[in-house]
């Protein structure tokens, strides 16, 4: 039922954003245009195939990008490159444990400090489901697949997996089961425990909850997501708070009650959450003060075919940018006043969206790091120009 309430709920967005034509309105600034340098990514040691990417992270001043190789067909290989300036690259060694994780594509990875996590996954078995894993990083810099019961991130309760999230007391994976938004946590990316059913966090009478992704804070973890309120299709924005990702706590976000909205992405930014999603028939962000949510700027409108998302969202210098799909193509946005007032971005080419297609941006707080992957070619460009110069 889960399941197709996702569906569902996918559908929605495209029906809902398609009968409000008032808001948001496009930003009436000219894009801002930077000086982007693009980047190689060499094959890694094994079977040639095309790199695909899929998320960076800067941790402790070291890069590292994640994703596969693409061997033919279907078939793919896990990959992990570091890089002490995001311009020159090196395959991490990597050592998969399962039958799955020798086919992994490293869907997400987070720091601790100077230490690296990243997930995996692979569809398959009879129900065709993604098969999820943690990789952790050994003392010589190399990641070994964890090896997890199948029920931890799968079996009959398995809704998604969602993103991996580092703080200064561990990693956190937001995700959804059967019951509703879940949380995964661990102090060293070693072995993790999933929190589910959990009370406030879970879904209940109210309707039922989405979790899309968790920051650490200065005192806990922000979680963002969504309730599909009882009776209805169309989800509306909600967040909650933990001082150890273990009891959660629901904080109220404004919405439309006649609209899609929800928070997909979330940073910290001067010691408080800002989070970007849907709003309306485009994008729009929230910000939280002094544990109070509310609604700040708006930006962009869907134009394809394809459900809306933001696919990522970073703290950058000169602001935060926000990369995100309009249902035809990715497109960056940039906010120098914590998400008040947004201007477009312009990539150094086009970013396609759509099935096995992907782009991310990401920062190290000196420079901006985005990969683009059309389905057919992995690109990587880096630009070390404020997002919100001219």
């Amino acid at each position: 039922m889960r399941r197709a309430v996702a569906v569902l709920a996918a559908a929605a967005i495209l029906a809902v954003v398609g009968c409000d034509g008032d808001s948001p309105t496009p930003a009436p600034s000219p894009p801002v245009e930077l000086r982007w340098e693009e980047v190689s990514v060499p094959m890694p040691p094994g079977p040639p195939g095309r790199v695909m990417l899929r998320d960076a992270a800067s941790c402790d001043g070291r890069w590292y990008l994640t994703g596969a190789v693409n061997t033919g067909g279907n078939e793919t290989r896990p990959a992990v490159w570091s890089s002490p300036d995001a311009r020159t690259w090196t395959p991490v060694a990597l050592r998969p444990l399962t039958y799955y994780g020798e086919r992994h594509v490293m869907f997400s990875a987070a720091c601790r400090g100077d230490r690296l996590a990243v997930l995996g996954s692979k569809v398959g078995g009879a129900h065709g489901n993604p098969r999820v894993s943690s990789w952790a990083q050994r003392p010589d810099g190399s990641m070994i697949e964890v090896k997890a019961s199948f029920e931890l991130y799968g079996g009959p309760l398995a809704v998604n997996v969602s993103r991996l999230a580092g703080g200064s007391d561990g990693f956190m994976i937001a995700g959804n089961r059967m019951s509703g938004a879940a949380a995964w946590t661990s102090p060293d990316s070693a072995e993790f425990t999933i929190h589910e059913a959990v009370p406030e966090l879970a879904s209940d009478d109210r309707g039922e909850t989405w979790a899309f992704e968790a920051a650490r804070t200065r005192d806990g973890w922000a979680m963002v997501g969504g309730l599909i309120p009882a009776g209805r299709i169309d989800r509306d924005p909600l967040a909650w708070r933990s001082t150890d990702g273990i009891a959660w706590t629901r904080e109220p976000v404004p919405g439309d009650p006649t609209a899609y909205d929800e928070l997909q992405r979330v940073v910290i930014v001067d010691d408080g959450p800002l989070a970007v999603g849907l709003r309306g028939n485009g994008f729009g962000a929230w910000t939280r003060t002094g544990g109070t949510w509310a609604a700040a700027g708006a930006f962009g409108r869907y134009a394809g075919d394809k459900p809306p998302i933001v696919s990522s969202l970073t703290v950058a210098p000169g602001g935060v940018v926000a990369c995100v799909s309009d249902g035809a193509a990715f497109a960056l946005w940039s906010s120098a006043d914590r998400g008040g007032s947004w201007r477009a971005v312009g990539a150094p080419a086009p970013m396609p969206a759509g099935t096995d297609r992907a782009a991310v941006a990401r920062s190290d707080g000196r420079q901006v790091l985005l990969l683009a992957d059309d389905g057919t070619q992995a690109r990587l460009w880096l630009t070390d120009r404020p997002v919100t110069a001219g």
